[in-house]
């Protein structure tokens, strides 16, 4: 029998061996599903704390109302944690969010999922299946209408 988990299992990024890259899938949501991350407003905020929090860049990323999918990877230089880079980047768009908007109740959901891709074609085939959210979810008719979505960096699998 498995034991019930509350929380996600955050396993260390495995090593890239032969000069490979690794690039993570993200997952983060909202504390009780609140809407707040499908707005210009949010993806400036969220695109600005990104850029802040060194440690890791972002390639492809897609809001929705009450989570945020995006595909990271760690920068050569930085050594830092994912946990810690989340949490970091987290605080700088909360403290961001919270001067514009009043809101007094915690935004985020205190985990997140992650996975660890292991090449070019499962980035690609995870993107094409995260552009289709909007469209699952009825929010537009065509993947390419959702305005909340896009790549900040080119993440590739050397």
């Amino acid at each position: 029998m498995k034991p019930d988990r509350k929380f996600p299992v955050h396993h260390s990024p495995h090593e890239p061996q032969y000069g490979k890259s690794v690039i993570i899938f993200l997952t983060v949501c909202s504390k009780e599903k609140i809407s707040i991350f499908a707005s210009k407003q949010a993806q400036d905020k969220l695109i600005s704390s990104w850029e802040q929090a060194k440690g890791w860049t972002v390639g492809y990323y897609c809001l929705m109302p009450d989570h945020i999918h995006l595909f990271c990877s760690p920068y050569a230089g930085y050594p830092t944690s994912l946990k810690d880079w989340v949490k970091y980047w987290k605080s700088i768009f909360t403290r961001q969010w919270k001067m514009n908007v009043s809101i007094k109740q915690s935004i985020w959901q205190k985990d997140f999922w992650d996975t660890q891709l292991r090449s070019n074609e499962s980035y690609s085939a995870k993107w094409q299946y995260v552009t289709q959210n909007p469209v699952r979810a009825g929010l537009v008719g065509h993947s390419h209408d959702w305005p909340y979505q896009g790549e900040l960096n080119i993440l590739e699998f050397s």
